[in-house]
């Protein structure tokens, strides 16, 4: 049996080599070649920082179900680029008006409204044409990741629970409402990010439901967990602006249950995820396991 601090090493190691190669294959794909200064300003928003949790879903998804290399490093930059895309839209003065992003200033601080707009643009339509290239995936398969990346973006996925945010503020809204839409605006995209994985692969009926019900408890995991950090972490390890929810009176798990139950409900959620893994039957899924481990204890 291995230890634990053994599994913990074996684990580092896989998700510190899977992050290097989603950075080399972005810093290969988003070019600076862009003019005006455009391609410039999306190698600033895309390289060089953030935890890549979703390239590591769709990787870890995919070695799960037996896909291929390819296609699932495709896959993962894809969504990456979208959750890119939406922090710099989501930074901007109309939206939520951030200044701090990774530890850095947030694009629009850097090279302009404009400039930002125009970046979060591109981006998008890059992670769509990652996604169906003249070679290295089928046709059916980049048309499929194309349905499913498109759809936990638009309206019924990430954009539209931006918008029931923006709608929010100064609202109570009730437990139901507000995971209704953190499920749309954070748990979406991740969701999305393990079914991606799975659709470069032939997972049954039964790991593919599973595989579902895994995203969607961690999708909503990560935003408990991110509501509590935004009260109890400061801006140095968060890397953007700590206690912003709060000033912006917009509606948090932590404002609706409180600290102490916040923190409870993410611990059930992600035993939701660990059991939907399992339940998965699937040989494959350490990695899995440890990044809904990740995602509990992550301190930005």
């Amino acid at each position: 049996m291995n230890h634990p601090s053994d599994a913990l090493a074996h684990f580092e190691l896989w998700r510190s080599t899977h992050q290097a190669d989603v950075e080399r294959a972005l810093s290969t794909w988003v070019t600076a070649d862009a003019p005006a200064g455009l391609g410039e300003a999306m190698r600033y928003a895309v390289l060089d920082g953030g935890k890549r949790l979703r390239p590591l879903l769709v990787l870890g998804t995919s070695e799960a179900v037996g896909g291929g290399r390819e296609s699932a490093l495709r896959a993962a930059c894809a969504v990456e680029l979208i959750h890119a895309y939406s922090l710099v839209h989501d930074d901007m003065p109309c939206m939520d008006n951030d200044v701090l992003r990774r530890g850095k200033p947030t694009v629009h601080v850097q090279f302009g409204e404009a400039q930002a707009l125009l970046v979060g643009d591109a981006l998008q339509a890059l992670a769509f044409e990652l996604l169906v290239p003249e070679s290295g995936v089928e046709p059916q398969l980049g048309s499929t990741l194309c349905r499913l990346l498109a759809r936990a973006s638009g309206g019924q996925g990430m954009a539209g629970g931006q918008a029931v945010d923006l709608a929010s503020i100064g609202l109570a809204l009730d437990q139901t409402a507000l995971e209704h839409m953190h499920r749309l605006k954070t748990g979406a995209l991740l969701q999305a990010s393990v079914m991606m994985g799975a659709a470069c692969g032939a997972p049954d009926e039964n790991a593919t439901a599973e595989l579902q019900r895994f995203g969607a408890a961690l999708g909503l995991a990560f935003q408990v967990v991110d509501d509590v950090l935004d009260v109890t972490a400061d801006a140095a390890t968060l890397g953007k602006t700590a206690g912003k929810d709060a000033a912006a009176d917009k509606p948090t798990f932590v404002s609706l249950m409180g600290l102490e139950s916040a923190q409870a409900y993410a611990d059930r959620l992600l035993g939701q995820a660990h059991l939907a893994l399992q339940a998965t039957g699937l040989p494959r899924v350490s990695p899995l396991h440890a990044l809904t481990d990740w995602v509990g204890r992550r301190t930005h």
